[in-house]
């Protein structure tokens, strides 16, 4: 089978192919980031005009360069929720309307299962079950993934997810948008110099909280105005080691409390180079294997959401939705799916 796959949920436009037979077989993808930089965020109704404006020629380049046809589409996955209402609107009605021409079946596909799931995409895969820690925009999660829908909540952020507080942290240090990957590479240069709190690092549960690390940082700079470079890059340096050092300690206990020897990491976070080093370390340590998808994946993209679309579609008995009415879910608690 070969599906389509849409991803619109917020500032990327994402369109890829994905044969259930020999895997990916195209994807693409447009960032809007250029755009809201100079606005310092995303502007939503400025996300949605773009997707309108991106999503019909991704299509086409993407099915180019498989070499493939509309008609060789079987079902088209599209992001239905959680991200911006306008932007999740143009992926769901561009997606229902194809199908609805091509009379094929749709997948509407939860975003987050599209990054819990990419890890899955690369070579060798890990089997089911395992422990997956999702970091991606205002999620930080940990999940027991036991098959396609069936996930349990360990631990879930309290408050600031971590990729809210790289970006809140970013912009206390002048850095521009987006603020986690600029972040990142300023804490290359940085030295240990400072001392920052690791939230929740004893607290016996699998949660999170970095609001308080955040207000910490904020405490810091202001300590030390007017700051130099020297100062925001070890402030930088001090709260990218704050932040990777719970990630790293939540999921090996994560892993030690369900038994399982298996991670996996998804999420915009999940590329941060510091957070992959001090993982691979722990796991091989503690004889663990732990996964991530490539660095292209872990940020917002169409081969997730069509990898996911076509498991659900494999597990599913009557071959596919063929109503063709839509409806977007900007909240949308990944507890709430079902498995197909």
């Amino acid at each position: 089978m070969l599906v389509l796959g849409i991803e619109s949920s917020c500032d990327e436009t994402g369109i890829a192919l994905y044969d259930t037979e020999n895997g990916l077989l195209a994807h693409t993808l447009y960032s809007q980031v250029e755009m809201h930089a100079e606005y310092g965020g995303v502007v939503p109704e400025l996300a949605s005009r773009d997707h309108i404006r991106r999503v019909l020629p991704l299509t086409e380049i993407a099915l180019n360069a498989a070499h493939k046809t509309l008609q060789d589409i079987d079902a088209i996955a599209y992001t239905q929720g959680p991200g911006l209402s306008g932007a999740l609107l143009v992926g769901t009605s561009f997606a229902e309307s194809l199908a609805f021409s091509l009379q094929i079946p749709t997948i509407s596909v939860h975003h987050l299962e599209g990054h819990l799931l990419a890890p899955l995409l690369e070579d060798n895969p890990p089997d089911f079950p395992f422990v997956a820690l999702l970091v991606s925009g205002g999620h930080s999660q940990l999940m027991r993934v036991d098959a396609i829908g069936k996930y349990e909540l360990l631990g879930d952020t309290l408050d600031d997810a971590a990729g809210e507080a790289f970006d809140k942290t970013a912009k206390l240090l002048g850095l521009g948008y987006p603020g986690g990957p600029a972040l990142s590479k300023l804490a290359q240069t940085g030295k240990p110099r400072f001392k920052l709190p690791r939230p929740l690092l004893n607290s016996g549960d699998l949660n999170f909280s970095f609001s308080g690390l955040k207000t910490s940082v904020l405490t810091l700079t202001n300590q030390h105005q007017p700051l130099d470079n020297e100062t925001k890059a070890d402030i930088a340096y001090e709260f990218q080691e704050a932040v990777t050092d719970v990630l790293t300690t939540k999921c090996m206990h994560a892993l030690r409390e369900t038994g399982l020897d298996n991670l996996i990491v998804s999420g915009g976070v999940g590329a941060n180079a510091k957070l992959r080093e001090k993982l691979n370390t722990a796991a091989q340590r503690k004889l663990c294997r732990v996964s991530y998808p490539r660095l292209e994946f872990c940020t917002d993209n169409g081969a997730m959401i069509a990898f996911a679309g076509a498991m659900r579609l494999k597990a599913m008995q009557n071959g596919g939705e063929k109503n063709y009415s839509f409806s977007v879910k900007p909240r949308w608690n990944l507890s709430e799916l079902q498995a197909p």
